[in-house]
C-alpha cells in the first residue's frame, strides 16, 4: 500500500461522521488531500519493521513516525489522524443548539 501511495500523486482521506442526540441527527464528511514523498523500498521496509503501519487504515501514521513519509497535507490534519476535530466541534455546536419543532 505504501508503495502505491508514494508514487507522486495525492490521495484523499475521507472521514464520515454521524452525530445523534435524542431525535436529532447530523452527518458530515471531511476530505483531506495528502501527498507522500517518493520513498525507496528500503525506507518502506524500515517503516514496516517498526510495526507502526500495521493498524493504520492507510498504512501510515501521520501523527508519529509516518510523518517522515508525508510531503504535503491540503486540508484538515486531524482528519488524516482519524477524526476531523474542528469540523466535529462545529457540527456538535449546531446539533446541540438546533431548535426542535
Amino acid at each position: 500500500m505504501l508503495k502505491g501511495l508514494s508514487d507522486g500523486r495525492t490521495h484523499t482521506v475521507v472521514t464520515g461522521v454521524c452525530l445523534c442526540y435524542g431525535e436529532r441527527e447530523r452527518t458530515f464528511y471531511t476530505e483531506t488531500e495528502v501527498l507522500l514523498r517518493r520513498v525507496s523500498d528500503e525506507m518502506i521496509k524500515w517503516y514496516v519493521a517498526t510495526g507502526e503501519p500495521m493498524d493504520k487504515a492507510g498504512g501510515y501514521g501521520i501523527q508519529s513516525l509516518g510523518a517522515v513519509l508525508v510531503e504535503r497535507v491540503n486540508g484538515c490534519y486531524s482528519n488524516v489522524v482519524g477524526l476531523p476535530v474542528s469540523q466535529l466541534l462545529v457540527e456538535l455546536q449546531e446539533l446541540l443548539t438546533e431548535k426542535t419543532d
